[in-house]
């Protein structure tokens, strides 16, 4: 089970602003709740890097992404008004009407997503779908001068809300995806310091997944940790909601357990390992199909080098790229007790090469 001291770092975790490219105050957060048990460093891309036992083998990675999606400022026009882009995949309804918080050189600068108020539009305008372009942020600045002195071009940000507990143990947070995978693999190494595997057990923060079309922070990260094996720990589309469409997107529940993806993407022979890990365990699971690429860090740290054993596990979510994307305390439990089986269960004599 997660302790108190788990949980309040995880909250920590989530509600530190952190979007990519500007992931310090989440990864500097990160690196502090590792200092406890493990050695750490940071590398030039900003990834955070724990190890525990490293003269053991094999040599492994966890790895999940500390980034999330935000917005930054592109122009600021002579009334003051804050004009942006994206970070990431957004989908630009869910930012209408949003606070948000711009981190300026000076501190967080908050301020408000407008929008022409329905009863200015015309009677054509009102079903149309709102573009980034549409919209503006209004800091409450008089004028350009003043908007100037609080925020600049380049500056990203994020959604102002706080983490939400709800009942039957679910958690919604703007930065699910995918500090949670961070915290995930950092709780797994927690549990394996507490008596060392033989393995060398490597956990990284990565950062610029929302935005890494080349790799981002896991091939530079994957390159210096220069692993065996890795597991990449994201989240997935639960498809317990209304109105999902499970042929297409698999069965998955808030509560079910971690969820393995298997594919061409990944590693027949981690694959089993992980199934046979949970199953000696007991931890319940379901299977994700990945027919093609996986749109995660897996597919920067499995061609990596040499190339890396590489297997996907992921946390459901619900309302992913969202304020409000919400897991369940449980599956976080169950995630980061498989990795560490999985762990323990490799010697130095253990082979990642398929027959």
């Amino acid at each position: 089970m997660l302790d108190d001291r788990s949980l309040a770092f995880l909250k920590r975790l989530l509600d530190a602003p952190g979007p990519s490219g500007s992931e310090q105050l989440p990864a500097r957060i990160w690196r502090e709740e590792a200092t406890a048990f493990a050695a750490v460093e940071v590398d030039v891309a900003g990834n955070s890097i724990a190890t525990i036992n490293p003269a053991g083998g094999p040599r492994v990675m966890l790895t999940g992404h500390v980034d999330e999606i935000g917005v930054m400022v592109v122009h600021v026009d002579d009334e003051g008004f804050v004009h942006f882009g994206a970070v990431g995949g957004w989908d630009s309804q869910v930012l209408v009407g949003q606070r948000v918080l711009l981190l300026g050189r000076g501190g967080p600068v908050p301020g408000v997503i407008g929008k022409k108020a329905i009863h200015l539009m015309k009677t054509e305008d009102r079903d149309k779908v709102s573009k980034i372009t549409d919209l503006w942020i209004d800091i409450g600045a008089a004028n350009k001068a003043e908007a100037l002195e609080r925020v600049r071009v380049g500056d990203a940000g994020v959604i102002a809300c706080q983490t939400l507990e709800l009942p039957n143990g679910r958690l919604a947070s703007r930065a699910i995806d995918n500090r949670i995978g961070a915290f995930v693999v950092l709780e797994a190494l927690r549990r394996l310091a507490a008596q060392p595997p033989a393995a060398a057990a490597v956990a990284v923060a990565t950062t610029q997944e929302e935005i890494g079309t080349t790799g981002g922070g896991a091939r530079t990260s994957t390159f210096h940790v220069a692993p065996q094996a890795a597991i990449v720990v994201d989240v997935t589309h639960a498809t317990d909601f209304p109105g999902a469409e499970k042929k297409e997107n698999g069965d998955f529940k808030l509560g079910g357990g971690p969820v393995l993806a298997r594919g061409s993407a990944v590693s027949r022979v981690v694959f089993d390992q992980l199934v046979a890990a949970a199953e000696a365990e007991g931890i319940a699971f379901a299977i994700e199909a990945a027919p093609r690429y996986t749109s995660t860090d897996a597919d920067a740290v499995y061609t990596s080098r040499q190339g890396v054993a590489t297997g996907l596990v992921s946390v459901p979510c619900r309302y992913m790229h969202s304020p409000n994307e919400m897991v369940a305390y449980d599956d976080l439990d169950r995630t980061a007790a498989l990795l560490a089986a999985w762990v323990r269960r490799l010697t130095p004599q253990t082979s990642f090469i398929p027959a």
